[in-house]
């Protein structure tokens, strides 16, 4: 639906006036992923989002950002009232995370990103104000625009502003690592971890909550295994691989090179990149027809492709 323009959306529709109706336009962040789908063609307009938190609702959990915002600044903005967002923090911006699509490393603690956008706010094709979701909505009948919009790649419109799920920050946060523990195991063993890391050899995990439960939870991994604490998750690899949770206990059939694998994810930091994969008739005649229907004359960031990434 198109949003109804308040006096305070003045940010919003002077955005939407940059933004135009007619000439190939791509939004800057702080370009932490920026050739991800591929490079922009040549003579591609560049602008960027606002910026700025709206409205932060600490008692009801929701957050309202400007896409140019850091990822840094929101957190900062959360942390102040002991909360957090699934957005995860590589410099980079919230409409820039959100077009990319990535979880954070702690998903399993902090949830989905997909599933904590509540509402956006975007620029279409025609230069038009756009509204979709709701921060109440429960379900919603055509598009469910804010999941679509996630992944992106801003080729479906120009991301200005969201309404954003957040949850609390744990009272205690441990990563603790051991080696020759079985990372699946470990899965099944405890409640709800926020992260387990696997590199082939060393499993690490991120146990969150109250400090009783943490060391609850601790004392039952280390009757897998001797678990040691240690200051943070261990170094990724630059590369993403999308693989099924279940592939994982087979990874040695990819040449990935070196890696953490996030187990119960599917996610792979992979030192080698992840060879392109063919996209089925029906995942591509979808993908192409959403792209007609929001952007039909392909203005929106020329040159990449959400889908073949």
């Amino acid at each position: 639906m198109t949003a109804p323009l308040l006096t305070s959306d003045k940010v919003l529709v002077d955005f939407a006036a940059e933004v135009g109706d007619s000439d190939p336009v791509a939004i800057e962040g702080r370009r932490t992923r920026w050739n991800r789908g591929g490079a922009l063609t040549d003579g591609t307009r560049i602008i960027s989002a606002p910026s700025g938190v709206v409205d932060f609702q600490p008692h009801e959990m929701i957050v309202t950002v400007r896409a140019g915002t850091t990822v840094a600044d929101l957190e900062a903005t959360l942390a102040e009232r002991g909360q957090r967002s699934a957005l995860p923090n590589r410099d980079g911006t919230v409409g820039g995370a959100l077009a990319v699509g990535e979880n954070h490393v702690a998903v399993l603690g902090r949830g989905m990103l997909r599933a904590s956008l509540l509402e956006v706010r975007y620029v279409s094709a025609e230069g038009k104000l756009i509204r979709g979701g709701g921060p109440t909505v429960k379900n919603v009948t055509g598009f469910d625009i804010p999941r679509i919009m996630v992944g992106s790649l801003g080729t479906l419109g120009c991301i200005a502003e969201v309404i954003l799920r957040t949850n609390p920050i744990p009272v205690q946060s441990q990563w603790c690592e051991a080696d020759g523990v079985n990372p699946f195991d470990v899965r099944d063993a405890i409640l709800r971890p926020s992260a387990i890391l696997w590199n082939g050899s060393t499993t690490s995990v991120l146990l969150e909550g109250h400090a009783v439960d943490v060391a609850d939870q601790l004392r039952t991994l280390n009757r897998m295994g001797k678990f040691v604490e240690a200051e943070e998750a261990p170094d990724l690899p630059q590369h993403r691989w999308s693989l099924s949770p279940a592939d994982l206990r087979n990874i040695g059939r990819w040449d990935t090179g070196s890696f953490v694998a996030s187990v119960g994810v599917g996610l792979v930091f992979a030192e080698k990149p992840q060879p392109r994969r063919e996209v089925s008739g029906a995942v591509r005649q979808v993908s192409e027809r959403l792209k007609a229907n929001f952007d039909p004359t392909g203005r929106l960031n020329p040159g990449r492709c959400a889908w073949e990434m």
